[in-house]
């Protein structure tokens, strides 16, 4: 029996549009079925199946009425019998019945259909996969970066987003320029810290890390490794004074005092990475003290201070790096060596890896090129011996090196240590000595010291078969790997530190 249908549905319009709906449909279906049925998926099969196919499907659902309006407005100027001003329903007559039942049935598919493709779109855009590889040589270098993080199980929007409806907006209205820019390749190399957009870490962060039992203190050890023959290994052992001495103190003293409940720690910054900051102010809100510390080398004036954002310091200011952390050279090398990816026994390796590494390679074939013929080269000409009887030692270094630098430098995306500043500790960035630097003093004479130990304690340093050991309860003065003096005390670690030297 043939489907009567009215005569405004004879069209090219409405005909390509229900064609165009149910393919889209069909293929929705077929894909859905495979994904679920064959455990076989990805974030752009995803992609295909919860937003591109559904959006051409809408597309096609929406020209089936646009071309039965055309066709009527067409009757009725031609002059056809027993056509109306108005499009009406008879359901009487088999042919409207008809329709009417379609469309029923169809909506009650496509309102089926779209509720469970809703939810699918939203889980998948909440993916960590779809953060990470739906762009993926834009975001290749964070996706890496995050893979290698202490975050690396803890999704991309907990962090990003966060709970709640309207920052859930938010984030998907800033996602649709970032698409357009990915497709129009319009975007900065590298990308950029969203420093302005990012929600307060006490909505994030807070979530799961609680300020008030951040008490225990840790104890840091690093090995390092200077470039000289040996590749000598230079050990520092650090108490981090995170909490205070008994956890019965709370936050009155250690590094997170800085988040006491009791306090309010404010700032200004004349950048956009917030590196430069000349204006502090401290409220102890107990007592309702305050201070306010400004730069003697950058004094702002009252003007500048009115017209300028304040911002209230939260975990963000120095854990601005907490699961996109790029190592500067000088540190990946050194871990490696730990590891022994690269070989401590390979004389001059840490200084060949640091030289070679000084570049900055326009991709990362060519990184690969150079490192690999520049070891190659280096050992050819100073250490024959080892070249040409002990290969595997050298082959062994250019693996390992390599390695690290897939990790953490991304010549594509011009990404690399030094185009995001890190501000937790103050060795190859200011960190800490942003403020605690000496010069930021207040009106009463109080300064915000960069003395070494507010933040830890060394308690043993030097050569592994030479190591000098502070007693119980006492502390090491720093003792520099190379003799450089006293000049350590007057100076900031940036001024020598760049990541690249040892």
């Amino acid at each position: 029996m043939k489907l009567k249908l009215p005569s405004s549905v004879y069209n090219w319009i409405t005909l390509s549009g229900a064609t165009l709906a149910l393919i889209s449909l069909f293929m929705i279906v077929f894909l859905f079925f495979i994904s679920f049925f064959m455990d076989y998926g990805s974030s752009y099969l995803g992609l295909v199946i919860y937003i591109i196919l559904p959006a051409f499907m809408i597309a096609g659902l929406i020209l089936i009425p646009i071309g039965m309006l055309r066709k009527h407005k067409k009757d009725l100027r031609l002059g056809f019998e027993g056509v109306k001003k108005l499009p009406y329903i008879d359901l009487n007559e088999p042919k409207h019945r008809n329709a009417f039942f379609v469309f029923i049935i169809g909506s009650i598919i496509v309102l089926f259909g779209s509720a469970i493709g809703s939810y699918e779109a939203f889980h998948l855009t909440e993916t960590t996969e779809f953060c990470g590889e739906l762009c993926h040589d834009v975001m290749h270098p964070e996706y890496i970066a995050y893979q290698n993080s202490s975050h690396a199980r803890v999704r991309c929007v907990d962090c990003h987003v966060g709970t709640g409806a309207d920052w859930y907006v938010k984030s998907k209205m800033s996602g649709l320029y970032q698409v357009y820019a990915v497709v129009v390749n319009n975007y900065p190399k590298p990308i950029p810290t969203p420093i302005k957009n990012l929600r307060p870490a006490r909505e994030t962060c807070e979530r799961c890390h609680w300020p008030e039992k951040f008490y225990a203190r840790k104890l840091n050890i690093q090995k390092h490794y200077i470039s000289d023959e040996e590749n000598s290994e230079w050990d520092i052992y650090m108490m981090m004074k995170i909490g205070p001495t008994y956890s019965a103190y709370g936050l009155n003293e250690g590094i997170h005092w800085h988040i006491n409940p009791n306090v309010k720690i404010e700032y200004i910054s004349t950048d956009n990475q917030n590196l430069q900051i000349p204006w502090v102010r401290y409220t102890d809100l107990k007592n309702n003290i305050e201070y306010i510390f400004e730069s003697d080398a950058n004094k702002l004036s009252s003007n500048e201070i009115q017209n300028t954002p304040v911002r209230e310091m939260d975990c963000m200011d120095c854990h601005n790096r907490p699961s996109h952390v790029y190592m500067p050279p000088a540190f990946f090398v050194d871990n490696a060596i730990t590891s022994g990816a690269i070989p401590q026994n390979l004389p001059e390796i840490k200084y060949i890896a640091m030289d070679l590494l000084e570049e900055e390679f326009t991709s990362y074939a060519a990184a690969e090129e150079t490192i690999t013929n520049g070891i190659n080269e280096y050992y050819r000409q100073n250490y024959p011996e080892i070249f040409n009887t002990n290969y595997q030692l050298i082959e062994k270094a250019i693996n390992g090196l390599l390695a690290e630098f897939n990790k953490n430098i991304f010549p594509e995306m011009k990404v690399r240590w030094d185009k995001y500043p890190n501000h937790i500790g103050h060795v190859e960035f200011d960190g800490c000595f942003r403020c605690h630097n000496d010069v930021m003093r207040s009106e009463g004479g109080r300064i915000i010291s960069k003395d070494c130990n507010l933040c830890h304690s060394i308690t043993a340093q030097g050569p592994p078969d030479k190591l000098e050991l502070a007693k119980i309860n006492e502390q090491l003065d720093f003792r520099h790997p190379l003799d450089i003096g006293e000049e350590w005390r007057d100076i900031l670690c940036t001024e020598c530190h760049t990541g690249l030297n040892p």
